[in-house]
């Protein structure tokens, strides 16, 4: 894209001040200029998209529907350019940024606990962790380790198991009251929780114990299974996870195993990280201190 066709980064801040406040008086105090400066920047960003941006009525500015778009793409640019930047801030120097991916249930129950003491060990190491569900490319990403489930591969990376998987059914205990389980089947006279990233887990658990049923598919979809365990909880149906995510509330007797068979997966979790950054002392601590704490 020509330059000539970029807005200029001033031109975006003096737009997004002023679609936070609907006002160029309060955008300039904010931003230390001038409202006529603040003005003309708004003016030029509307020539360059050939939208107006704001519209005047009775003396109050609003945001035209067009504004309103590109306000959300606008500060989307700046919130990345800060992540850049204060990224590049802490590059190599004695405070340096780790950027850590996780899935979402799998950092909280099993992650989050193990980071425990890992900065006062490492103090001039700063955890970013994010969730991540989708695949994505570590290097276009910064991410220098991530936490995936799946067969143990990811392109231009190291890769170590750090745990195998077994899928159980859970429900509230209040959910069988009145209800014998002595079939698996049985289970389809509850909800069925469905999970969005394993949509086969329901057939394949049946499948195992030579059954089948047209339920496996029907049921409400919850994108994580940390969802799918708190609605279990609440009552909802009963879910299909793995038993680690699970055994807290089993332990406490918010949740139960209805069914006893477990479907013990070919896939595992796993950490990794790019294997040119191998030797870097940030990616080497971390995956040292996990390694150490894998059960």
């Amino acid at each position: 894209m020509s330059r000539r066709h970029l807005p200029s980064l001033a031109g975006l801040q003096c737009f997004e001040a002023a679609a936070r406040h609907l006002s160029f008086t309060r955008a300039a105090d904010e931003l230390s200029l001038t409202q006529s400066a603040v003005s003309k920047q708004v003016a030029q960003l509307e020539s360059l998209l050939e939208h107006p941006l704001f519209r005047r009525i009775r003396r109050r500015l609003h945001l035209t529907p067009e504004g309103a778009i590109y306000l959300g793409e606008a500060r989307k640019i700046l919130a990345q350019v800060e992540m850049s930047t204060r990224y590049m801030q802490s590059y190599g120097g004695e405070a340096d940024v780790l950027n850590v991916a996780t899935l979402p249930t799998f950092g909280a129950r099993w992650l989050v606990p193990r980071l425990n003491g890992f900065r006062f060990r490492h103090p001039n190491i700063n955890l970013n962790i994010s969730n991540r569900v989708e695949p994505f490319d570590m290097q276009q990403e910064r991410v220098e380790v991530a936490f995936f489930f799946g067969h143990g591969a990811w392109p231009k990376a190291e890769c170590i198991r750090l745990l195998k998987e077994e899928i159980v059914p859970v429900c509230s205990p209040q959910a069988l009251v009145g209800m014998r389980v002595e079939e698996p089947l049985a289970l389809t006279r509850l909800v069925l929780l469905q999970s969005t990233t394993r949509p086969e887990a329901w057939h394949d658990w049946f499948d195992a114990q030579g059954q089948y049923t047209e339920h496996s598919y029907h049921g409400p979809r919850f994108d994580t299974f940390y969802m799918a365990l708190r609605a279990a909880q609440a009552g909802c149906g009963v879910a299909l996870v793995p038993r680690f995510l699970a055994q807290e509330e089993i332990d406490e007797g918010k949740l139960m195993v209805p069914w006893p068979f477990s479907l013990k997966s070919r896939d595992g979790y796993y950490m990794a990280y790019p294997e040119h950054m191998a030797d870097l002392y940030k990616v080497r601590a971390f995956i040292d201190w996990i390694r150490e704490r894998i059960v």
